[in-house]
């Protein structure tokens, strides 16, 4: 690691990230163009950044219907996203100030709501720095904290070293399938030659969605964050504050 790429990550992590990584984006390069055109598609290299959720607001999500756990979800997510455009900015300066370019793409940059598309893919990026893998939910895993984090990317023309993406761990878990409400993932494993259709049927979630809207506010549900066993969740299986009611809903 270079030191311009150590300077950089330090000071990411002195602003709040949990997560750094950098990743090659040549073998991605038609697909980046598809998504965000010639602009974004420029740039060979991506700067991942990633926030961990707080674990005792994402414990409740199994109370998905009930005010008090949506309102702190989307808190949580407004703060999240908003300190993680303020690590990027900064960091991107810093690489501007170092001689070479830097385009930060926000954490929420969703562009098509109909099938949750963006600009560009902030997972993505994540995968292929090695930061985590793609799981059976679309969701990016990482080993420490699993889906419970939020990301961003800064896109950028320096000389970082990349890393090198993680294989899947998925293995025959399936939680993530049970406990989408909407049925709208089909439980393939991740295969990047495939279209994300064949993994995740976004326009049932969006329609889920779009349901609970009159009653609980535009927002998803997130069964998905909270069911994988990977990361925090993993480790609240022998505490003792775990309700009978969220046992059963977690299949335990």
């Amino acid at each position: 690691m270079n030191q311009l790429q150590t300077g950089l990550k330090e000071y990411a992590e002195s602003l709040g990230a949990d997560l750094f990584g950098v990743a090659d984006l040549a073998s991605a390069r038609e697909f980046v163009r598809s998504k965000g055109g010639d602009n974004v598609a420029r740039f060979p290299r991506a700067i991942c950044i990633g926030i961990r959720l707080l674990d005792a607001v994402v414990d409740e999500l199994w109370r998905h219907n009930e005010p008090s756990a949506i309102f702190a979800h989307r808190g949580l997510y407004d703060s999240v996203n908003s300190t993680l455009s303020m690590i990027e900015l900064l960091v991107a300066k810093r690489i501007q100030a170092a001689g070479f370019r830097a385009y930060p793409i926000p954490p929420s940059q969703e562009v098509n709501r109909r099938d949750h598309g963006a600009a560009f893919s902030h997972k993505l990026a994540a995968n292929l720095a090695g930061v985590g893998w793609i799981g059976k939910s679309c969701l990016l895993i990482t080993p420490l904290y699993g889906p419970r984090v939020r990301l961003a990317t800064i896109l950028t023309d320096a000389p970082l070293q990349p890393g090198t993406p993680l294989p899947d761990r998925c293995g025959k878990c399936i939680k993530c399938v049970q406990a989408c409400p909407a049925g709208a993932i089909t439980g393939v494993r991740f295969d990047r030659s495939e279209r994300r259709e064949v993994r995740f049927k976004a326009q049932l979630c969006d329609d889920y969605t779009e349901k609970r809207t009159s009653t609980v506010g535009d927002t998803l549900c997130c069964l998905c964050v909270y069911v994988c066993p990977h990361g925090a969740y993993k480790s609240r299986t022998d505490r003792s504050d775990i309700t009978a009611s969220e046992s059963r809903f977690r299949g335990d």
